[in-house]
């Protein structure tokens, strides 16, 4: 996206609670790769629109991008899975100091198996948020995607990857496998029978994909 057109759109948004300034604040210093203004903002207005009721999160990083879910929708619960040891223990610690571990269950270890559990649980969703390991982001759809309700949204970040998924020959040697996958996985997206997806060019790229009822 245009850098000028970017600094507009964060520029248009309201200001935020303190608690969210610090722990944007913390993941710039930290440079904890956490969804950007303007692309956390849809993610939010899409929330309200659809009104989950249960939201899978697979990548929780610090906890910005749960609590931000939960402000959205306050009575929905979130469950949010983060194999970095670090970033679980940080992202326990904001949820506790805002008391919302009630609606917020972290669950620490490898997404691709905790997903699998889940889905023998007979666990089920809303909506489904994924922002990991860009090249995991197939199998995690094909993981999660059983435990999606009809009439839910799946939402993937980072699906134009700085715009080298429109200009695979500008790509970097140690990115080219992991946009290859992008790629793969945007053309899976658009063309699933039982999906209707958009891409949206904010951000780093936001993929809305409706399940069909």
């Amino acid at each position: 996206m245009n850098e000028k057109l970017k600094d507009y759109l964060t520029d248009t948004l309201p200001l935020q609670a303190d608690w969210v300034v610090k722990l944007e604040e913390m993941a710039l210093a930290e440079n904890v790769p956490i969804m950007d203004k303007a692309g956390i903002n849809l993610v939010m207005q899409l929330i309200r629109i659809s009104r989950p009721h249960r939201i899978l999160e697979i990548g929780t990083a610090i906890g910005y991008s749960a609590l931000r879910m939960l402000e959205a929708a306050p009575d929905a619960s979130i469950v949010t899975i983060e194999k970095d040891e670090h970033r679980y223990a940080q992202a326990m610690e904001h949820i506790r100091e805002l008391n919302k571990e009630q609606q917020i269950e972290v669950i620490y270890g490898d997404a691709l198996d905790k997903l699998q559990q889940l889905s023998e649980n007979g666990s089920t969703f809303d909506l489904l948020f994924i922002d990991a390991a860009k090249g995991q982001y197939q199998r995690f759809f094909e993981l999660a995607e059983p435990m999606l309700n009809p009439n839910g949204m799946i939402i993937s970040d980072n699906v134009l990857f700085r715009g080298f998924v429109a200009n695979p020959e500008d790509v970097p040697k140690r990115y080219t496998k992991m946009v290859e996958k992008i790629r793969s996985y945007n053309q899976m997206l658009m063309s699933h029978p039982d999906f209707t997806t958009s891409i949206i060019p904010i951000g780093d790229g936001v993929a809305v994909s409706y399940k069909k009822s």
